[in-house]
């Protein structure tokens, strides 16, 4: 046991010294895609001002009440943000947080709503992200992005619904700010072997406002905001909602669920 962990360690510590590397020799910009730019696609009918009930089977993450599901990501202290009105709203100073309990293969349903009176451009407009697994402090994991896509120009593996830095979405679903959102989401970990090599790969499926924006798309590794994506070996991960540092006014979110899945 002892040949296989080291043997696990030395592949981890190799991979992330090579993203270290990779990410030293290049700026943001050269992992930003600008085309082609994906179409926009008028969802649905709005939300309700009430929530629908989640499956039967569903592990509620989060129904308006309380934080008992999270933990500040940096320090797993209990989670800073404001739960006011039945939604969560991001505190910037609270930080990251992320699920108590550890997820591999899931469902996931999240509503997010950027406010109505939004500044700024660009990234540095209704920023946030969902990761499907945190393996680590900070921005640690595989991000699919929240951000306010409505008549806001930027790069389009940056745009809301896109695995950020590497899958642009299929098209822009956006609804305008003070709308809420949705995000239905397959999430199929990544599994590694015994020394730590990749055996297969994460994939993502999802929905932006029952609109299809991921269709089993396969990741080349862990996000990365300078440099390509490297995996590292984890097991079972936390889900974690980012506290993004851009000046605009901060996100909400309410009728956070996951079902848990087989493995594929």
């Amino acid at each position: 046991m002892k040949t296989l962990a080291a043997a696990t360690l030395a592949t981890a510590l190799a991979l992330a010294l090579a993203g270290a590397a990779s990410s030293q020799a290049m700026k943001p910009e050269d992992t930003e895609q600008w085309t082609p730019v994906p179409p926009i696609v008028t969802p649905g009918a709005r939300l309700s001002e009430k929530p629908a009930a989640p499956p039967s089977d569903a592990i509620v993450l989060f129904d308006g009440r309380n934080l008992d599901q999270w933990v500040t990501t940096r320090d797993k202290s209990p989670a800073k943000w404001l739960v006011s009105g039945g939604v969560l709203v991001v505190s910037k100073v609270g930080g990251n947080i992320e699920t108590k309990r550890r997820f591999r293969n899931y469902q996931l349903h999240l509503e997010w709503r950027v406010p109505k009176d939004v500044t700024g451009s660009g990234q540095a407009r209704g920023n946030s992200g969902v990761f499907l697994a945190s393996t680590g402090p900070g921005d640690a994991g595989y991000e699919l992005q929240i951000l306010d896509s409505y008549n806001n120009t930027t790069y389009v593996n940056g745009q809301a619904g896109s695995l950020y830095k590497q899958y642009p979405p299929l098209a822009n679903a956006m609804r305008p700010p003070g709308d809420w959102q949705t995000y239905d989401v397959v999430w199929t970990a990544p599994t590694f072997a015994a020394d730590g090599a990749l055996k297969t790969p994460a994939r993502v499926t999802a929905f932006h406002n029952g609109v299809l924006i991921q269709n089993d798309a396969v990741l080349s590794g862990e996000t990365l905001y300078i440099g390509k994506p490297v995996y590292r070996p984890y097991a079972d991960a936390p889900i974690k909602l980012q506290a993004h540092g851009d000046p605009s006014p901060p996100l909400s979110f309410r009728n956070i669920w996951v079902r848990e899945l087989a493995a594929p």
